[in-house]
C-alpha cells in the first residue's frame, strides 16, 4: 500500500473534486466509461483526470506533432476545430503532480472533476471494492473515502456510505450530487472544520 502523499490540493468551492480509487483491476476505468454517459445526461459537465502507471504516449511517431515534440517542443499543443492535445515531458518529476493538473484544468470550468487513480493523494473519494481480486479494503486507512461501491455487503465506518457496484444509476445518482456536497466535503472524515 502506499503512503498518504504529503501535499496540499487547490480546494475551492468553485471546483468540486472527487476521486475514484481502487486496486488495479477492480474496474475503475470500466465504471467511469459506464458513468460519464449518465452524468451528461444529468447535466453535469465532468473533466476527467487519469493517472498512468507507465510511460505513454498519444502521439503517433512520424507524425508532425510526435516529430516536434522529440525535437524539444515543451510543450506541444496541436490543434485543430474538433479537438486539441497537449502533450509535455516531465523527465524531472518522479510522479504526476495532481495539484498541477488541477490547475490545468481549473480554466475549462467543469461541473465536477473525477480524478482516476491517484488513491495516496488527500482528497475526498469514491473507493471501488471487488472481493474476489483478494485486496485489502483501504477505507479504514483513508479518512478520504465517502463511499464504497461493492458488490458485497460490507461493514464501513461511520460517515461512509455504501452504494451498489451494480447499481450505476444509484452511483450516477451519488456522483451528480456530488457538487451541491462538496463545499461539506473538503475536510477527511473525523475532522471538523474551524468555525463549524
Amino acid at each position: 500500500m502506499s503512503a498518504v502523499i504529503d501535499a496540499s490540493l487547490p480546494f475551492d468551492d468553485a471546483l468540486p473534486l472527487l476521486g475514484i480509487a481502487a486496486w488495479s483491476g477492480t474496474g475503475k476505468t470500466t465504471l467511469l466509461e459506464q458513468l460519464l454517459p449518465r452524468l451528461t445526461e444529468r447535466g453535469l459537465r465532468a473533466a476527467v483526470i487519469k493517472h498512468a502507471h507507465h510511460a505513454f504516449d498519444i502521439d503517433q511517431p512520424g507524425k508532425d506533432s510526435h516529430r516536434l515534440r522529440c525535437a524539444g517542443a515543451s510543450p506541444m499543443l496541436i490543434a485543430s476545430r474538433a479537438r486539441l492535445a497537449l502533450m509535455m515531458e516531465t523527465p524531472d518529476q518522479t510522479e504526476a503532480d495532481l495539484a498541477q493538473l488541477i490547475e490545468m484544468i481549473r480554466p475549462q470550468h467543469p461541473d465536477l472533476v473525477l480524478v482516476e487513480g491517484f488513491k495516496a493523494w488527500p482528497l475526498p473519494k469514491l473507493a471501488l471494492h471487488r472481493e474476489a481480486l483478494g485486496k485489502p479494503l483501504r477505507v479504514d486507512d483513508d479518512p478520504w473515502i465517502r463511499a464504497v461501491a461493492s458488490a458485497e455487503p460490507l461493514s464501513l465506518p461511520a460517515g461512509v456510505e455504501a452504494l451498489d457496484l451494480d447499481d450505476l444509476e444509484a452511483i450516477a445518482d451519488w456522483v451528480a450530487a456530488w457538487p451541491t456536497r462538496w463545499p461539506s466535503e473538503q475536510v477527511p472524515r473525523g475532522v471538523v472544520e474551524a468555525g463549524a
